[in-house]
């Protein structure tokens, strides 16, 4: 029964992860071709399907944590996919006055390269029990250069977001109301940018600490 339950958890998570790793390939080939043919101001209307998908689906990691399906910690994880999906969701889609912004192009790509080798390693070990060297180099390297990328682009996008979501009021909620409760959704993306600031170098030296850890084993083996 154990060895049943082993062989459907491995095949679960084989499936997972090469499936959202089809959806990033498919963001970051979209967002290339874009790129080239029509310039930044498009890419987001070219990714934005696949990119909502692969980005949500992330949360399902979460889950896999709580279970026990895989070993990564819920403290590292959830921070990481809440600040995505706030980009994703309660920016990007929120507000298209910033989805012809340059940064636009740099979050896409930074997210994609990073999460197409990610999927990819988890998705190998998954299925072969192992992932080879130059897959473990690139899946702890890359974000010394992807993460800052990426965390420069949410941020970057947060902040020009901050005159539309303070204009329209979006998802606020004012009193007087039936609950006697008040909600400022302006207010709560400045917040969200105040917590980039320890959260971002607490979250690269976790990384970096993983990358020793992993490069380290990898050669003792």
């Amino acid at each position: 029964m154990a060895g049943f339950s082993s062989v459907l958890r491995r095949t679960y998570l084989t499936l997972y992860n090469w499936t959202v790793f089809a959806g990033w390939f498919q963001v970051l080939y979209l967002a290339v071709k874009t790129l080239r043919e029509s310039g930044h101001e498009h890419v987001y209307d070219a990714v934005e399907k696949p990119l909502l998908l692969a980005q949500s689906a992330a949360v399902l990691e979460i889950f896999h944590g709580l279970v026990g399906l895989v070993r990564s910690p819920i403290t590292a994880t959830l921070p990481q996919i809440s600040s995505r999906l706030f980009v994703a969701w309660g920016i990007l889609w929120s507000f298209p006055e910033v989805r012809t912004h340059v940064l636009v192009s740099s979050l896409v790509i930074s997210w994609s390269i990073t999460e197409i080798i990610r999927y990819s390693f988890f998705g190998t070990k998954e299925a072969l029990g192992s992932a080879p060297s130059w897959l473990l180099w690139l899946r702890y390297s890359t974000f010394m250069l992807l993460y800052p990328t990426g965390i420069t682009s949410e941020v970057g996008l947060i902040y020009v977001a901050l005159p539309y979501i303070k204009e329209s009021e979006k998802y606020c909620i004012r009193m007087p109301n039936t609950w006697n409760f008040s909600f400022d959704y302006f207010y709560s993306a400045i917040l969200a940018l105040g917590i980039y600031v320890p959260g971002s170098p607490h979250m690269y030296t976790y990384m970096l600490g993983q990358r020793k850890k992993a490069l380290s084993k990898s050669k003792k083996e």
